[in-house]
């Protein structure tokens, strides 16, 4: 609980320093996500490995917000691409097995408020990216999971495309 906290506080103490739009990522009983199963890793670890490199990816998207904004963020459900199965073999780790059938997912909540504490778009999502194995991605190196990053950009590029996010 410790480093999902600092995780926490650093994403949201370094994302002004960014002269962005500041981000507070809360992660909502994450022992009950859908899907955060590790495979060759324990089950904490990998969890909070998720959390952060994901939390990375909003403090990312953050900088695309105007300096004033502040952008709160409650993730209540997590399911990774792919799908966990276990080795038939003893003393072998699990495996992920991707394909189109499984598409990562999040459900989340937030709010965004302006320098006068104005709310200027709050809601409830699930994001989801039916199409993941399709088209063009190019990893960012900034965490290991690329298909949910790029789900997390489109769906935030979508938000501000439509007017819903302010942009910078």
């Amino acid at each position: 609980m410790n480093r999902r906290l600092l995780a926490m506080i650093s994403v949201a103490l370094l994302s002004p320093l960014a002269h962005a739009g500041e981000v507070s990522v809360t992660w909502q009983e994450p022992e009950k996500y859908t899907d955060i199963r590790p495979t060759n890793e324990t089950r904490d670890v990998f969890r909070d490995r998720v959390t952060k490199e994901l939390g990375l990816v909003f403090a990312d998207l953050a900088k695309k917000l105007p300096d004033d904004v502040k952008w709160q963020v409650t993730v209540t459900d997590v399911d990774l691409a792919g799908d966990v199965r276990p080795m038939m073999r003893g003393g072998m780790n699990d495996i992920r097995i991707i394909k189109d059938v499984y598409w990562p997912r999040m459900e989340l909540q937030f709010q965004m408020t302006d320098g006068a504490g104005k709310v200027i778009a709050e809601g409830k999502e699930d994001i989801k990216d039916m199409n993941f194995m399709m088209g063009i991605r190019i990893p960012s190196g900034n965490t290991s999971f690329e298909y949910e990053e790029k789900m997390l950009h489109d769906w935030f590029k979508k938000q501000q495309r439509d007017g819903r996010f302010p942009s910078k």
